[in-house]
């Protein structure tokens, strides 16, 4: 598979397959030294006596940890290229570059000097295109690109950042002098360090990743009480959170403020979503109590389900509850807005139970919760039917809670379905 990369730096940009062939007409003219296989190990070998040798291996042994260590992803590229600096005598200067996980570009995240980036074009080119690490230098006696040329750039390593076969990007330092040797040795510790922070580079990402998709399954997780959110929660984890329906009895509310053209005409927009959120908080609260899970919001309307997702053999009871519980925090809601010379409003709640096709439904990357079917129409009659204050439920629901609520009949009449035949239900619930 061919994988696309764009390089970017300042206000230059070239696409560049990440196989390319070594054969290029900028860079056969640079003397290759030096090369080795970035997929190989390139482990530095420990030799007895040599001091500046053990100096640079115990520099490399610590730096997993001190990139593990650092939580800040932008600090953590400069101390990448500060290590590798530190363990090449020769390098004077250094650049980082990293392919952003999300555009695919490669783009410059650290050099030294951070003023004076250098950079080629032709050299990450071949870092990336061969994933090796390799030694140039650059001959008189023949041309060179033009980058090389501006940066007086005479010698100099570049190697790729490869993590699980995949390239996360290029380090190079090089030098200015003549005088300044780059070893085999060199390279591999240099190597070394590019396969240690290709493995914490991805890891950065990976958390990043992984807090993106928690903060969109939090979001998704909202419409559901405190108590089922750990059940889907766990659900996610276990990749068991996927789309599907089933067909089930459950038992539906709607509510709906009642005037709510009329109340918010003339009002500013802004005022008008302030006082939604505030009496949407206090609802969906009672809903959550009493183990209801919102399905949507339809301008000033809500819809909850109870028995769903997870089943509720107390389902039709904890609905009428959480019907009387919203009227209850509606009356404390206005209550205080009236303190404050606020506007204030009334629901009517309306209340069905039947078969619903019901689940999560979308793709995997973005899931969300729905009932669909004719008792949810039938729920929005008896929404229609309630007056301000009332609590309207179909006969059906009232089959399963007759001896725990008081209710009287009241009719409704439709214009298309001829008339529903509902209870009110007065007071609180039974002993």
């Amino acid at each position: 598979m061919v994988r696309r990369i764009a390089l970017t730096c300042g206000t230059w940009e070239f696409k560049q397959s990440a196989r390319i062939k070594p054969a290029m007409p900028d860079d056969a003219n640079l003397r290759i030294s030096s090369f080795l296989d970035a997929h190989a190990d390139s482990t530095p070998a420990f030799i007895a006596g040599d001091e500046e040798r053990e100096r640079r291996l115990r520099l490399l042994y610590d730096l997993p940890l001190q990139f593990a260590g650092e939580e800040d992803i932008h600090a953590l590229f400069g101390l990448i290229l500060k290590r590798i600096v530190e363990l090449i005598p020769s390098a004077e200067r250094g650049a980082l570059l990293v392919i952003d996980p999300v555009y695919g570009k490669l783009a410059l995240r650290a050099s030294i000097p951070e003023d004076d980036p250098p950079i080629s074009r032709t050299l990450i080119q071949r870092a990336v295109g061969e994933a090796s690490g390799f030694i140039w230098s650059r001959q008189e006696e023949v041309d060179v690109s033009q980058s090389i040329r501006n940066l007086g750039m005479q010698s100099g390593m570049y190697a790729p950042l490869l993590w699980k076969g995949e390239i996360q990007g290029v380090v190079c330092v090089d030098s200015q002098h003549h005088s300044a040797v780059f070893t085999e040795d060199d390279l591999k510790f240099m190597l070394c360090v590019a396969h240690y922070a290709a493995a914490a580079v991805a890891n950065h990402f990976l958390q990043i990743d992984l807090q993106q998709n928690n903060t969109v399954l939090q979001r998704l997780l909202t419409n559901f009480s405190p108590a089922l959110r750990g059940k889907l929660l766990d659900k996610a984890r276990h990749d068991s959170l996927k789309p599907g329906g089933e067909k089930s009895n459950v038992t539906l509310l709607m509510s709906d403020i009642r005037g709510f053209t009329r109340i918010s005409q003339g009002m500013d927009s802004a005022v008008v979503v302030e006082m939604l959120n505030e009496y949407f908080s206090a609802l969906v609260e009672a809903v959550f109590e009493h183990n209801g899970t919102v399905d949507k919001f339809i301008g000033d309307a809500i819809l909850a389900v109870f028995g769903s997702p997870e089943a509720d053999e107390n389902q039709q009871s904890n609905a009428v509850n959480a019907a009387l519980a919203m009227h209850a925090a509606m009356d404390r809601v206005n209550e205080d807005r009236k303190r404050r010379g606020a506007v204030t409003c009334e629901i009517g709640i309306g209340l069905h139970y039947g078969e619903v096709l019901h689940g999560f439904i979308g793709a995997e990357e973005r899931l969300e919760f729905t009932v669909i079917g004719d008792t949810v129409n039938r729920t929005a009659r008896y929404c229609d039917g309630a007056g301000p204050g009332e609590t309207l439920i179909s006969d059906a629901l009232h089959e399963h809670i007759a001896d725990e609520f008081e209710t009287r009949p009241k009719t409704i009449p439709t214009k298309h379905e001829g008339e529903f035949e509902g209870r009110l239900v007065v007071g609180s619930a039974k002993g």
